[in-house]
C-alpha cells in the first residue's frame, strides 16, 4: 500500500522514513558484504546501501551487484541521514538503506553509449583522457542519450519555454489556433519546400502556419498564436538549421503601428525569460555544468536598433556591406558580440529590414520604398524570429505578388481572403529548438530538437 516517492522529494526531511523508490540503476559498486547503488530518475539520483544484516542477506547484496545498468528497480528502503556528502548524487544529504529490491524491467548488458561519459565536458575528457560521446553517436542512440541529466534538464526546460509562451499570450487576450500542415502552394512563396502526394494531385507541408494566421486576423479573432511543426527543405546541415522543427507563431491586429504587435512579442520573449529564471534554475545549472555558458541577458524595454544602425555598427567593425545586403551568419553574429559590448544585452531587435530581402507579403515602409515595416529578433547575436507587418491591401499584395515571380493562382484563396475587409496587422514566427539552445549556450540546435531531421538523419 506504499506510495512512490519522488528522488528528488527525498530529502533530510524524510530521514528515518520506510519509502518506496522506483528508477533506474545508474551504477553499482560491491564491497565486501555491502553493494552501493545508484539509483536514478530524470535528472536526480541518490546512493543506495544494500548491506548484509537484518533486512540483506549474502544473496541479497550479490544480487543487486549484479543488475545490469539501466535496468529498472523498485527499491524498499529507510532514508537515512548521510556521515557525510554524497558526491556524484544530487541527493547528497541523506541516502537509502535499501530493505527489498524487484527488478521491474533488465536492460542488456552492454549498452550502445554510458551515460557517465554523455555527460562529461568535452573539454574535462581531453584533460584526463576520459570519453566522451560524439553527436551523432548520441543521435543514433538517441533513447539512451536523453536520459542523461544534461538532456532531461533540457527538454523540461523547453517544455517551460511553450508552457510560458502560452501562458503569457493567453493572458494578454491571444487565442490558440491550430492551423493545416498540408496546404495547396508554398506558404513562402519559395521553392524550399516538400512535395506530398495527395490523392491524383501533389500538396506541400507548411513552410508556416503565416498564411492562415493572418486569414484568422481577416476573420476577427485580432490575436492569435500557435504551436506547432514546420518543414523545411533546405539543406539544414549547419548548427542552427533543421527541416522540421517546432514554431511558436504569433499573429495580431494593431490600432496605430506595428510597433505595437513588435512590442508584443518582445514583452512575451521578456516574461518567458523571466519565467526561465525563477522556475527552472535547476535544470540551467545541470546543463551548465556539461555546458558553461554565461547566464542569458536581457533589457526591459527591449532594444530595438533600426537595420542602418546594424549597418553602420557593423561598417565600424570593417565589415563591408550594401545597404540593401541581408545579413549574413557571420556578420549576424559580429553584430550580436557588438551590441552585447554597448549595450550589455543578449536579446534585442532589429527593425526597418531593406524591402529587397523580405518576402513578398511584407508591408513597404511608406516613408522609404527602399526599405520595409519588418523586424528580426536575435539571441546571442542569432536570429530566433522574423516578422514583419503583412500586405492587408490585395492589390498591394497582387502587385508585391507579381514583383517576386509567384504564380498568382497558386495564392488565389490567399490573396482573396483580404477582398472582405482586412485590419491592418502583424506578426512573426520563432524558433523553438533555436531559442532554447540560445539561451542556454548551446552549440548545436540537434541538442534541443529531441529527435533531429536534417538531410542526413530521418531515424530515429
Amino acid at each position: 500500500d506504499r506510495v512512490l516517492v519522488r528522488i528528488k522529494d527525498l530529502t533530510v526531511e524524510k530521514a528515518d522514513k520506510e519509502v518506496w523508490v522506483r528508477g533506474r540503476i545508474h551504477t553499482s559498486r560491491a564491497k565486501g558484504k555491502q553493494c552501493f547503488l545508484v539509483l536514478r530518475q530524470q535528472q536526480f539520483n541518490i546512493q543506495a546501501l544494500v548491506a548484509v544484516g537484518q533486512h540483506a542477506s549474502k544473496q541479497m547484496v550479490k544480487f543487486a551487484a549484479n543488475i545490469t545498468k539501466e535496468s529498472i528497480v523498485d527499491i524498499e528502503g529507510v532514508v537515512r541521514k548521510a556521515y557525510q556528502k554524497v558526491g556524484g548524487c544530487t541527493q547528497q544529504d541523506v541516502e537509502l538503506h535499501v530493505q527489498r529490491i524487484y527488478v521491474i524491467s533488465s536492460a542488456e548488458p552492454r549498452l550502445p553509449l554510458q551515460l557517465d561519459d554523455a555527460v562529461r565536458p568535452e573539454v574535462e575528457g581531453e584533460e584526463d583522457g576520459r570519453a566522451t560521446v560524439n553527436q551523432d553517436t548520441r543521435l543514433d542512440n538517441r533513447i539512451i542519450d536523453l536520459r542523461t541529466s544534461t538532456s532531461q534538464a533540457i527538454f523540461c526546460l523547453q517544455s517551460g519555454i511553450c508552457q510560458l509562451f502560452r501562458e503569457t499570450l493567453i493572458r494578454k487576450g491571444f487565442v490558440e489556433i491550430q492551423t493545416p500542415k498540408i496546404i495547396s502552394a508554398a506558404s513562402e512563396g519559395g521553392a524550399n519546400v516538400f512535395t506530398v502526394s495527395y490523392f491524383k494531385t501533389s500538396a506541400y507541408l507548411a513552410q508556416s502556419p503565416q498564411l492562415y494566421k493572418q486569414m484568422c486576423i481577416c476573420a476577427d479573432f485580432e490575436k492569435v498564436f500557435c504551436i506547432g511543426p514546420v518543414f523545411r527543405a533546405e539543406d539544414s546541415n549547419t548548427h542552427r538549421h533543421l527541416t522540421e522543427f517546432v514554431g511558436l507563431d504569433i499573429e495580431m491586429a494593431f490600432n496605430y503601428h506595428y510597433h505595437e504587435v513588435v512590442d508584443e512579442i518582445a514583452d512575451t520573449l521578456v516574461q518567458i525569460f523571466k519565467g526561465l529564471q525563477e522556475r527552472f534554475q535547476t535544470e540551467i545549472q545541470t546543463v551548465s555544468k556539461q555546458f558553461p555558458c554565461e547566464p542569458f541577458k536581457f533589457l526591459e524595454p527591449t532594444l530595438r536598433l533600426e537595420y542602418r544602425e546594424g549597418v553602420a555598427m557593423l561598417r565600424e567593425a570593417g565589415v563591408e556591406m550594401g545597404d540593401e545586403e541581408d545579413l549574413s551568419t557571420p556578420n549576424e553574429k559580429l553584430l550580436g558580440r557588438l551590441v552585447k559590448e554597448k549595450y550589455d544585452t543578449d536579446f534585442y531587435i532589429l527593425d526597418k529590414y531593406p524591402l529587397a530581402v523580405r518576402p513578398f507579403y511584407t508591408m513597404p515602409d511608406p516613408a522609404n520604398p527602399k526599405t520595409s515595416n519588418s523586424y528580426d529578433m536575435f539571441m546571442r547575436g542569432e536570429e530566433i524570429l522574423s516578422g514583419a507587418q503583412r500586405i492587408h491591401d490585395p492589390q498591394l499584395l497582387t502587385e508585391r505578388a507579381k514583383h517576386h515571380g509567384i504564380d498568382l493562382e497558386k495564392i488565389k484563396a490567399y490573396i482573396d481572403s483580404f477582398r472582405f475587409g482586412a485590419p491592418p496587422h502583424a506578426g512573426g514566427g520563432i524558433g523553438l529548438e533555436r531559442v532554447t539552445m540560445l539561451y542556454l549556450g548551446l552549440h548545436n540546435v540537434r541538442q534541443t530538437s529531441m529527435f533531429p531531421r536534417d538531410p542526413k538523419r530521418l531515424t530515429p
